[in-house]
């Protein structure tokens, strides 16, 4: 009995330390977490820069609607460059969807790309996208300078590009909303001048948090 009574002990010693160690390694994860950058869309490309009027263009959608892209309207545009052939393309449709509704009060989604129009309206038809205008057009690409996919630009109301980039993630598409809200081109140039200026800010709070914060 003395034998196992002193093994028992020794288990619930070895269980305590594991725990601790367990919790001490939890608190420096959290730690990092708080400490490490966003990761914010990436800009590749030679097009408009950030601050320049954005190409402007009067068409109709794929359904023939008329639409209008870098001219004066009430809200923001969001031209979200996509391919039928893009699987992070389609891996990001139910991220622009929920974004599209969220963020309704201030922005439009709308979709771009080029090819023949057979493909296009049956990817339309076939991922369900009639909740966003689907430009195609050819000088659209070009004017943007989009070469490669899926890729983002941000125009305010009056037409000017805010922020720009690749997008993989629902965390990069957001960071062009951060970009536009802090004024800067980009998430990494916020972040190479705040670490230079030694004044970062906090910007890791989730725009999905924040807006619960508000309506709480």
């Amino acid at each position: 009995m003395g034998a196992l009574a002193v093994s028992n002990v020794l288990l619930w010693v070895v269980i305590v330390a594991l725990v601790i160690v367990v919790l001490a390694l939890s608190r420096q994860i959290g730690v990092l977490y708080e400490r490490v950058a966003p990761m914010g869309a990436l800009t590749v490309d030679k097009g408009p820069e950030v601050g320049e009027q954005a190409p402007t263009f009067e068409m109709n959608d794929i359904l023939g609607r008329p639409q209008t892209v870098g001219l004066p309207t009430e809200h923001s545009q969001l031209l979200f460059f996509v391919s039928p052939t893009c699987p992070v393309c389609k891996k990001l449709l139910p991220v622009l969807r929920s974004i599209a509704n969220t963020e309704k009060k201030w922005l439009r989604v709308m979709l771009a790309s080029d090819g023949e129009m057979p493909e296009h309206l049956a990817f339309y038809k076939e991922a369900k996208l009639s909740p966003f205008p689907y430009l195609l057009s050819t000088s659209l690409g070009m004017s943007f300078h989009i070469s490669k996919l899926p890729y983002a630009v941000l125009m305010d109301e009056t037409g000017i590009i805010r922020a720009k980039g690749l997008i993989n993630s629902r965390e990069q598409l957001e960071s062009l909303f951060t970009a536009k809200e802090l004024g800067v081109a980009s998430m990494q140039d916020y972040l190479n001048q705040a670490d230079k200026d030694g004044n970062l800010k906090e910007v890791n709070v989730s725009r999905k948090e924040k807006t619960n914060a508000m309506a709480g």
